[in-house]
C-alpha cells in the first residue's frame, strides 16, 4: 500500500487526508466480528476536507471517517478512491476500511478555530459514516457534537440503519444547529438488493429508520437512486418504491440514473456479466467507453416516468440535478397514477434511447 512505501516523517501530498506520513498508520486490525474484513487504524492531520470549488456538489465542507465501505455496493462512485492508497476498486474497497480514529478529536479543534465560518458540513458523501464498521469505532458521536457545539450546521447522508442509534444526540444537536438526515435506498427488490449491494440493510430496515427519525422529528429525504436501467426502472418498481418511501414518513426524494465513474465500471460491468448477461449489450450502449453518466435521453426519459409517480404519493422530489423546489402533491393521486401508466413506454430494451 501507498504509505507502507513512505520515509518516516515524509509527507505524500497525493495521498488521501489523514495518510500523508508513514507514521500515521496506528496498527492494522482483523476480528472475528468482522469476517473478511481489515481496518487500518490511521490519525489523521485533519478532518474537514474542502471541496474543490469545480465541483457540483451543493456544499464545500465534508468529514470521512472511513475509506473504503463494508456495503460493499457495486456501483458506488467513491470505488476509485481506493486505487489512490495501492488497493483495488473492486474487493479491497469492500475489505480494506481505513479508519480515522481520532478524527472527532481533530475535528473538535479545527471548528474551535477563530477562521472557522461555521459553514454547512456534509457527512455520507464519499464513504458511508454509519457502515458496519462504526458499531466498534463509534466515531460519529464525537463528530455530531463538535460540530453541534460549535455551532455548524450539518447534514448525514446513509445506507446504515446504526443512524438509529444517534438519533437522540442528533435531536440535541437540532435545537442548536440545522440538521438534515436522508437514507439513500436504491433497491427495493429483496433478491435485487442482496445481489448488488451485498453488505447493506434490507430497503425494509431502512424504511424502519426512516420511520425512526420522523418519529424523533426529523424531515427526512429519501435518495431514491442510483435508479438501474432495465432492472429498477419500471413503473411498476418505482410506483412501489416511492409508496414505501411515503408510508415510511419521509417527506421528499431525489432520483437518479445509475452513474459509472472510472474505476467503477469494470466492477460493475463484472457484477453484471455474472448476474444479468442479457443486460450487457444494453448497458454497453448506454454507457460507452468511458461515458460516466446515462445518455441526456434515458435521463429525461426517466423524469417523464417517475414526476407524476412521486406527485401522486404527496413527495416533493427533483432529479439529481435539477435545483431544489417544491412540487405540489396532485388533487387527484390516482387519476396521476393513471397518467403515469399511459405516458410511459415499457421498459424493454429501447433502441432510441440506447
Amino acid at each position: 500500500m501507498r504509505w507502507q512505501g513512505q520515509g518516516i516523517g515524509e509527507t505524500d501530498t497525493a495521498a488521501l487526508p489523514g495518510l500523508e506520513r508513514m507514521d500515521g498508520l496506528v496498527r492494522t486490525v482483523t476480528t472475528p466480528e468482522f469476517a473478511g474484513m481489515t481496518f487500518h487504524e490511521v490519525v489523521c492531520r485533519s478532518a474537514l476536507n474542502h471541496v474543490p470549488g469545480a465541483s457540483a456538489m451543493p456544499f464545500d465542507w465534508t468529514v470521512n471517517p472511513y475509506r473504503g465501505c463494508s456495503h460493499a455496493c457495486t456501483y458506488c462512485f467513491a470505488r476509485g478512491t481506493h486505487t489512490y492508497l495501492d488497493l483495488d476498486a473492486g474487493r479491497d474497497f469492500d475489505s480494506q476500511v481505513v479508519v480515522k480514529v481520532n478524527v472527532a478529536e481533530v475535528l473538535a479543534h479545527e471548528v474551535r478555530r477563530s477562521t472557522w465560518g461555521r459553514e454547512h458540513v456534509a457527512l455520507g458523501t464519499n464513504t458511508d459514516p454509519y457502515q458496519r464498521a462504526e458499531g466498534r469505532y463509534r466515531l460519529m458521536p464525537g463528530i455530531i457534537e463538535a460540530l453541534a457545539s460549535s455551532g455548524t450546521p450539518l447534514s448525514i447522508l446513509t445506507k446504515g440503519t446504526l443512524l438509529r442509534r444517534d438519533l437522540p444526540l442528533l435531536q440535541a444537536a437540532k435545537a442548536e444547529v440545522s440538521v438534515s438526515l436522508a437514507m439513500s435506498i436504491a433497491v427495493f427488490d429483496d433478491a435485487l438488493q442482496h445481489a448488488v449491494e451485498p453488505g447493506t440493510p434490507t430497503a425494509q430496515a431502512r424504511l424502519d429508520t426512516v420511520r425512526a427519525a420522523t418519529e424523533a422529528g426529523f424531515r427526512v429525504t429519501v435518495f431514491l437512486m442510483p435508479i438501474l436501467p432495465h432492472l429498477t426502472d419500471s413503473v411498476a418498481a418505482l410506483d412501489d418504491a416511492l409508496r414505501r418511501i411515503k408510508d415510511a414518513g419521509a417527506v421528499r426524494v431525489v432520483f437518479g440514473a445509475l452513474h459509472l465513474r472510472p474505476g467503477v465500471k469494470p466492477w460493475f460491468m463484472q457484477w453484471l456479466a455474472r448476474e444479468h448477461p442479457d443486460l450487457l449489450g444494453a448497458y454497453r450502449g448506454l454507457y460507452p467507453g468511458a461515458a460516466v453518466h446515462a445518455p441526456k435521453p434515458y435521463r429525461q426519459w426517466l423524469a417523464r416516468r417517475i414526476r407524476p409517480l412521486v406527485r401522486a404519493h404527496g413527495l416533493d422530489g427533483r432529479a439529481e440535478e435539477e435545483p431544489v423546489r417544491a412540487r405540489p402533491a396532485p388533487r387527484d393521486p390516482a387519476a396521476a397514477l393513471r397518467t403515469a401508466a399511459a405516458s410511459v413506454r415499457p421498459t424493454g430494451l429501447q433502441p432510441r434511447l440506447f
